[in-house]
């Protein structure tokens, strides 16, 4: 028997949300660009829900923001919890109708990997744990990057960037036995050098939300 050119199968894949709440353009692309800036090359082709639950205006510039979005290399799969105005403009421009559910929802999948590195992260390097957990047995330097879907653990000092929670997981944490990060973001919230160190906590311990704010916790390492 032949095999058919093609079929139709469910599925499930895991998508941000990025969620507008501004109908000013040119506020939206300054605020995109700064997160953006954070990890440039993670973010590069990525897919993405918009949600538009802030929005009330029915004259929303839908065609702005995509070009916005697609103007920085990511991708509008469609939108969702908008008026049925933008709706019926979403659809008139190409973009899907995506009902609140499993594939809206800003929470990804539980990770479901670790990846382990053994060795030191030097500047310009970038480490990436899709879907799943990173840890760094040995040193993160200045200018190096490690981000993970899920959770960080560096068995050293972290002096780089650590992007934990990269696809919205709120409950991933960043460990460290020497945190002297330039940055350290989970699901998007972040704190800069400054911010670490005023914080005495920060010396060694365990970097988590609380609600959407950072916080930090000393451990005994």
């Amino acid at each position: 028997m032949q095999t058919p050119s093609l079929e139709l199968k469910g599925s499930s894949f895991t998508l941000s949300v990025l969620h507008i709440n501004s109908q000013d353009m040119a506020v939206i692309a300054t605020e995109l660009d700064s997160k953006l800036a954070i990890a440039p090359q993670f973010f590069l082709g990525a897919p993405l829900v918009v949600n538009l639950s802030a929005i009330k205006a029915s004259d929303f510039d839908l065609l702005g923001l995509k070009e916005i979005l697609t103007s920085r290399q990511l991708i509008i799969v469609g939108i969702t919890s908008a008026l049925p105005v933008i709706n019926d403009m979403a659809k008139s421009i190409g973009l899907a109708i995506i009902k609140s559910g499993k594939a809206a929802t800003s929470q990804p999948q539980m990770p479901k990997t670790t990846k382990i590195v053994k060795q030191n992260v030097r500047s310009g390097q970038q480490i990436y744990a899709k879907n799943g957990d990173l840890i760094v047995i040995g040193a993160v330097g200045n200018g190096a990057e490690v981000i993970a879907d899920g959770s960080i653990h560096v068995y050293g000092a972290l002096r780089g960037k650590a992007m934990a929670g990269a696809a919205g997981d709120k409950n991933a944490v960043i460990v460290a036995q020497k945190i002297e990060a330039e940055l350290v973001s989970i699901a998007g919230q972040y704190w800069l050098t400054e911010h670490l160190q005023q914080n005495e906590a920060a010396q060694s311990g365990c970097i988590r939300l609380e609600g959407d704010s950072l916080t930090v916790e000393s451990l005994p390492l």
